[in-house]
């Protein structure tokens, strides 16, 4: 069932729409939305709501399918396709309260690519979330008006290279105070859209105290350096990277005033874990939008693979997986709405769909074939790309044990 209105197409940039040489640009296209559909999601936005996600599924259909697939080969990022997401006013929901619609824009954006749904999560989600809850008025003022409107791209500097889910008790990045300036050193590593970041939020914790603050970090500060890792098999098109900064001097004026500790952190981290959530219902989508097209048009035998029972046993499978994860995701947003989420029930979200996601996205593969390993099948990239979410934002382990520490009072990692 296709969301598209041909009135209303958006046009890719010429020098951005794969050639008629590139090995994706014959793959098939098959959008369904019968998931959510058969859950009744759209009746519980109003009609503004429902017109921006109508806007956002265009724009995902016709700016972003169409190059995605090259760009994620070659492992660059398409910058004209997503600075053109501010068009669609869709920056800012999460923090405006509008949790279900922000969820479900990250479904079509996860859907049509994971890597640009991450690298606008990390830009709207975690950098400008960190400024608007933690800035000062003058912050806010300086930094958010560009940044709300995609003329400057932001990063958000907290894992390490020796420390991924300890990072709390683990920071090695320092801050030193000196006069009415801070002086950083220290390495980051992993930092989605760290190479082509304007500003990046970094955090460092405070030499002789225990104190950790946040800093707004231009990236053409003297000292800062970032290494693209190209060496990638998944969401190979957000611009992950090593930094380091080597006596990198900031003002105290970029300094935000309201983080003291790394609880502080946790409030924006556990925003994050749920966006994630939201990712893995969008690469289930994906699978589902490849399976249904490869059940339909590819025959054996004499007939539609999708008339065979183990393929329809898989696609249910498949339907049933999404379908348990968007109704979770539902009732997450509603806990976002009521001020109710918990770090507890946003782990049971990302390591449960994480791993109902990499069920779906191999299911999908399997039923593509030997063209499943392909990326012009839509099945091999959905397949990669699952396998980054079942470990970013803490790990399918850690995760489990966040929940298991809640409900049995013990931890098994302290």
């Amino acid at each position: 069932m296709s969301v598209l209105d041909q009135s209303t197409a958006i046009p890719a940039p010429a020098d951005q729409s794969p050639s008629s040489a590139d090995p994706v640009a014959d793959r098939p296209t098959q959008q369904t939305h019968y998931v959510s559909e058969l859950l009744g999601v759209e009746n519980l936005l109003d009609a503004s709501d429902r017109a921006v996600l109508d806007r956002v599924r265009r724009y995902c259909e016709e700016r972003i399918r169409p190059v995605a697939d090259a760009f994620w080969l070659r492992g660059e990022f398409p910058r004209e396709v997503f600075t053109g997401l501010h068009e669609l006013g869709i920056v800012g929901l999460g923090s405006r309260g509008q949790h279900l619609l922000a969820g479900l824009v990250t479904i079509e954006l996860a859907r049509a690519d994971l890597s640009l749904s991450t690298a606008f999560g990390v830009h709207d989600g975690l950098h400008v979330g960190a400024i608007s809850r933690y800035g000062s008025a003058d912050q806010k003022e300086r930094f958010l008006p560009d940044a709300q409107a995609l003329r400057t791209l932001g990063a958000f500097a907290l894992t390490e290279p020796d420390s991924g889910s300890d990072i709390s008790r683990s920071m090695t990045t320092t801050a030193r105070r000196n006069g009415d300036q801070w002086v950083l050193n220290g390495r980051k590593h992993w930092i989605g859209n760290g190479t082509i970041a304007d500003n990046l939020v970094v955090w460092a914790a405070v030499e002789g105290e225990k104190a950790v603050h946040g800093f707004i970090v231009p990236s053409d500060a003297p000292g800062y350096s970032a290494v693209a890792i190209d060496d990638k098999i998944s969401a190979r098109i957000i611009q992950n990277a090593e930094i380091e900064l080597t006596d990198v001097r900031v003002g105290e004026d970029r300094r935000l005033p309201g983080v003291m500790t790394f609880r502080d952190v946790n409030t924006l981290l556990l925003h994050s874990r749920i966006w994630v959530g939201w990712q893995t219902v969008g690469l289930q989508f994906a699978a589902l939008d490849t399976a249904i097209a490869r059940a339909r048009t590819r025959s054996q035998f004499g007939r539609p693979i999708g008339s065979f029972q183990l393929t329809q046993e898989k696609l249910a499978r498949m339907i049933g997986n999404a379908s348990s994860s968007l109704s979770l995701m539902i009732q997450l947003a509603r806990a976002q709405s009521d001020g109710t989420a918990t770090i507890e029930l946003a782990a049971v979200a990302k390591s449960s769909l994480s791993l109902r996601a990499r069920e779906t996205a191999a299911l999908g593969r399997e039923i593509s074939g030997g063209d499943g390993i392909r990326v012009r099948s839509g099945a091999a990239k959905v397949f990669a790309d699952t396998e980054a979410v079942y470990t970013y934002e803490g790990s399918y382990d850690m995760n489990c044990l966040i929940v298991g520490r809640h409900v049995t009072g013990h931890s098994a990692f302290e």
